[in-house]
C-alpha cells in the first residue's frame, strides 16, 4: 500500500469512526428528553426543594430518558408569564396560584374566595372532591393542560401595626392585597381600603407607611420577613391558599403511558410533602412569632365570616351557585 493511499485510508477510518460517534450522542441527547418546570418562589421553599426530589425521582424511574429542570424565584418570568409560557409551550409545568389559573377557566378559582373554604379539614376535602375533579376537567377542556395537583399554600392571616379584633377594626385600613377579585373582597366588605401594590414592592411599602397593612400566609410572613416592619399579626385566616401543579397538555400526550403516569405519580408525591411541611409550619410559626416579639392576636373570626358571607352568593361570581353549595357540603363535621 501507498504511502498516500495508506494515509488516505486512515483519515477515512478516523473520520468515519467521528461520526459515528457524534451520532451515539446525538442520538443519546435525542434520548434524554429535557422538561422545565418553572415557578417564583425561593430555592429554600418547600414547593422548590419537593420540585427538584421530584424531577430526580422522574430521571431515577425512568432510567434517565427524562431530566426535569426546576426554575425558581420568577427565572423563567413572573406568574403571568409562565401561565402565558405553559400556553405557549415555553415551559412544561409550572405552580401557579389557583386565582391566576382562574383566569383561563374562573370557577378554578373558587377556593381562594374569603371563607369559601373554612379550615384545613375542608381544604383536604376539596382537593379529594369530584368537586375539584370537575373543575380540573373544566380548565383542561379549556387549555388542554393538565392540573396534576393541589397543593396547600397556606390560610392568609392579616398583618399591621396595630390590634385587630374584628371588623370594626379594618375600617378605613390601608391594606396592600394582590390584585385580583377574591383578595379584594374581605376588606371591601369589612370596610378596609384594599390597595393593589406588587408582592416585591409590599416591604418597602410597609417600611415607608405606603400602605397600612397586608395579608398573607404565615410561612410567607416569615420568608419575606414582614414581621420585621409590622407588629401584629391577626389570625383571620380568610383564604385558604392553594397552589396547582399544571402539566403542558403537548408534553403528557408525547409522552408513553406509562412515563406520564410516573409524572404524576411522583408529583403527587411531592405534593404530599410539601403539605406535610407547610402546615407543621403554620403550627411553629405562631409560637416563634410570640418569642420574637410579635403581638399574635386570635380574632373574633366568625365575625369576618359573618361579614363576608353575603358577598358569596352575589351575581357575578366566576363560579356558580350550585359548586358554591357543593364546596359547602363538604364541610367534615367537625368543622361544623
Amino acid at each position: 500500500m501507498t504511502g498516500g493511499l495508506r494515509y488516505f485510508t486512515s483519515t477515512f477510518l478516523i473520520a468515519l469512526f467521528s461520526i459515528c460517534v457524534l451520532l451515539v450522542l446525538a442520538r443519546r441527547t435525542d434520548e434524554v428528553k429535557t422538561l422545565r418546570w418553572a415557578h417564583v418562589y425561593e430555592t429554600s421553599s418547600p414547593y422548590h426543594i419537593e420540585a427538584l426530589n421530584a424531577a430526580e425521582e422522574f430521571s431515577k424511574r425512568t432510567d434517565g430518558r427524562y431530566r426535569i429542570r426546576v426554575y425558581s424565584a420568577s427565572s423563567l418570568g413572573n406568574e403571568v408569564s409562565i401561565n402565558e409560557g405553559l400556553q405557549l409551550g415555553a415551559v412544561d409545568i409550572i405552580y401557579t396560584g389557583a386565582s391566576l389559573a382562574g383566569q383561563y377557566y374562573p370557577p378554578l378559582s373558587i377556593s381562594d374566595y374569603p371563607y369559601a373554604i373554612k379550615d384545613l379539614a375542608h381544604w383536604k376535602a376539596y382537593r379529594e372532591s369530584a368537586l375539584f375533579d370537575d373543575l380540573s376537567d373544566g380548565y383542561f377542556k379549556a387549555t388542554g393542560n393538565e392540573i396534576l395537583n393541589l397543593v396547600y399554600y397556606g390560610f392568609r392571616h392579616t398583618t399591621s401595626n396595630k390590634p385587630i379584633h374584628s371588623p370594626e377594626d379594618m375600617i378605613n385600613l390601608k391594606i396592600r392585597v394582590p390584585q385580583a377579585q377574591p383578595f379584594m373582597m374581605m376588606p371591601q366588605e369589612t370596610g378596609a381600603n384594599p390597595t393593589p401594590m406588587p408582592f416585591q414592592e409590599v416591604y418597602l411599602g410597609l417600611q415607608q407607611g405606603v400602605v397600612e397593612a397586608g395579608e398573607n400566609p404565615l410561612t410567607t410572613i416569615y420568608y419575606k420577613r414582614f414581621y420585621e416592619v409590622q407588629s401584629h399579626i391577626s389570625l383571620t385566616g380568610h383564604i385558604a391558599n392553594s397552589l396547582v401543579i399544571i402539566g403542558a397538555g403537548d408534553m403528557l400526550k408525547s409522552m408513553a403511558p406509562a412515563d406520564s403516569e410516573t409524572l404524576r405519580d411522583v408529583i403527587n408525591a411531592a405534593s404530599e410533602r410539601a403539605i406535610k411541611i407547610i402546615t407543621e409550619q403554620e403550627i411553629e410559626l405562631v409560637d416563634w412569632y410570640r418569642r420574637n416579639g410579635v403581638t399574635v392576636i386570635e380574632p373574633d373570626r366568625q365575625a369576618f365570616i359573618d361579614a363576608v358571607e353575603p358577598a358569596l352568593t352575589r351575581p357575578g361570581l366566576p363560579f356558580s351557585p350550585e359548586d358554591f353549595s357543593r364546596l359547602q357540603e363538604l364541610i367534615p363535621e367537625v368543622t361544623k
